[in-house]
């Protein structure tokens, strides 16, 4: 999956895997109370933040006399991924009837990312002041829903005795489906391919949206119309009729749906016409096509490590020109990758305490080569609080290790793939694994690296390379299987494509945010990919 430039930008990168919208559902407890005769009359606006100011989105109805509102109105926000994105909740009592909010009481505020409510589902939080102090007992408790129906119906359709058209043999059959359109007319929604030369047709299984189907509504009218299929495109008009999803859901295996397939002209003329065929619905079944949200809101947590390249070709780093020389910013190319990809994925994560760990350097006291070490110098628990914690325990052991080599990356791979591997006992889309490697350059195991990536492949596991410096980067390409399906050396092919390599310095000049955009741009549909291949669905998904 390797980032690659696309000359016609199609909205932000990754935008195409991640955009659905989440309902806010918005309540708040022991607010305080502004006004002097009654209670306070509560509203909510909700902020996001956009190139650094905040833009009101949206406000609730007012709540009167109520310093304990459950506000009717939901906020709809579109949800990315693979962004930041801020969010500020805040509550007025509401005085006049102005729009401008500095004319109403200031009731406190509450400042999250959309990550984290979507993360826990639903968080109860303290509502504070201008001064950062809490509003008084005031609370604020906002819940997550995703909008969108994720239902799919799968039809298993056959016909029999359907009518002759063809002059020197039977017909070519093929079905359509259509819904009722806004504007009263019928709107085309599935064709079937044709199947030659028989009045018995039976047709594949084919699965489309419910939404598409049926507007997401099983009672509605349906209508299909069998053909005969002519290569001039002059369809004959076998015959049609009318159901609903719910109907065709009577079909079981065992009871198959029968329907008779009618020709209105010929049931005009013919007396003692019947009907001119039997469609039959062999089998309906609707299931749930799950989204990458699916999964978050039902609780799969993001399991996060970093591991960290501190072979001696990145150069001394008290030398300015070393890779890992932090300059007077108190950055380098390292610390911004670990920034880019840690702050998001950090508001998945319910503890947010991260192993952090390096490779090719010789350690104290005895100055022995690892590839898999922890930063913090401590083997029992290699976990960093959060991201700063990461960050901090980096330069803590910068001036302790001397950097070495060679550059191994499958130790780092295998060890988090054991974690992943624990993980799957519990047969629950519970956890996933991202392993963001940080490396100056040319693998020096890449036999056991390839085979490891492989044996990965199977397990809830991807792994993130940020490529840094100058180096040829060729190798990192050729573990990211876009172009091609990586293999182990003894031939085996991994079952997906879990890499994503992405150069730094195609990003040196450009927002911080969108190298955190291209690195985790495809990571959601990984996580999906995964769990739907093992059949999981989310923990906490109605059937």
């Amino acid at each position: 999956m390797a980032y690659t430039v696309t000359p016609t930008p199609v909205g932000p990168i990754g935008s195409q895997y991640c955009v659905c919208k989440v309902e806010l559902s918005i309540c708040g407890q022991n607010l305080l109370d502004r006004d002097v005769t009654s209670k306070s009359d509560p509203f909510c606006v909700l902020f996001m933040e956009v190139n650094g100011k905040w833009v009101e989105l949206d406000r609730t109805e007012t709540a009167v006399n109520n310093l304990n509102p459950a506000f009717a109105k939901k906020f709809i926000v579109d949800y990315h991924f693979e962004e930041v994105q801020k969010l500020k909740f805040a509550l007025f009592d509401q005085d006049k009837s102005s729009m401008q909010l500095y004319e109403h009481d200031f009731l406190g505020e509450f400042f999250c990312t959309l990550g984290m409510i979507v993360s826990s589902k639903k968080i109860t939080r303290t509502l504070l002041l201008g001064n950062g102090k809490p509003a008084g007992k005031g609370m604020i408790t906002i819940a997550a829903q995703e909008l969108s129906d994720n239902r799919v119906i799968t039809l298993n359709m056959a016909g029999r005795k359907l009518d002759k058209k063809d002059l020197f043999g039977k017909s070519d059959p093929f079905l359509e489906f259509y819904k009722p359109g806004d504007d009263g007319k019928w709107m085309l929604v599935h064709r079937t391919e044709v199947i030659k030369y028989t009045l018995d047709p039976v047709w594949k299984p084919f699965t489309v949206p419910l939404v598409s189907l049926c507007d997401g509504d099983v009672e509605k009218l349906i209508k299909v119309m069998c053909y005969d299929y002519d290569s001039d495109g002059g369809h004959d008009f076998i015959g049609e009729f009318q159901t609903s999803v719910a109907r065709m859901c009577e079909a079981q295996d065992a009871f198959p749906l029968e329907l008779e397939c009618i020709n209105p002209k010929k049931q005009k003329k013919k007396k003692n016409y019947k009907n001119s065929g039997i469609i039959i619905v062999k089998s309906c079944k609707i299931t749930r096509d799950f989204s990458f949200l699916d999964y978050i809101l039902g609780g799969c947590q993001l399991m996060f490590t970093v591991g960290i390249d501190f072979t001696a070709s990145n150069g001394n780093p008290r030398d300015p020109s070393s890779l890992h020389y932090i300059n007077p910013m108190g950055t380098n190319e390292y610390l911004s990758a670990i920034w880019a990809v840690g702050q998001i994925i950090q508001d998945y994560d319910s503890d947010k305490m991260f192993p952090a760990l390096g490779f090719g350097a010789q350690l104290p006291p005895d100055w022995k080569v690892s590839h898999e070490f922890a930063i913090n110098f401590n083997p029992t628990n290699p976990f960093c609080s959060g991201v700063e914690g990461i960050v901090q325990a980096y330069s803590a052991c910068l001036p302790h290790i001397r950097f070495y080599g060679p550059t191994n990356f499958s130790p780092i791979i295998n060890h988090v793939a054991r974690f992943a591997a624990q993980a799957t006992q519990q047969e629950a889309a519970s956890q996933y694994f991202i392993l963001l490697i940080i490396t100056d350059g040319v693998i020096s195991d890449m036999d056991e690296t390839r085979h490891a990536v492989v044996q990965a492949s199977k397990l809830p596991m991807s792994i993130i390379i940020v490529g840094v410096g100058n180096a040829d980067f060729a190798a990192m390409e050729f573990l990211d299987g876009d172009s091609r399906v990586l293999r182990s050396y003894t031939g085996e092919e991994a079952v997906r494509d879990i890499v994503q390599f992405v150069p730094f310095r195609d990003f040196r000049n450009a927002p911080k945010e969108t190298l955190a955009k291209a690195v985790l741009a495809e990571l959601p549909q990984q996580v999906v990919q995964y769990f739907k291949h093992q059949n999981l669905p989310p923990i906490n998904s109605e059937p």
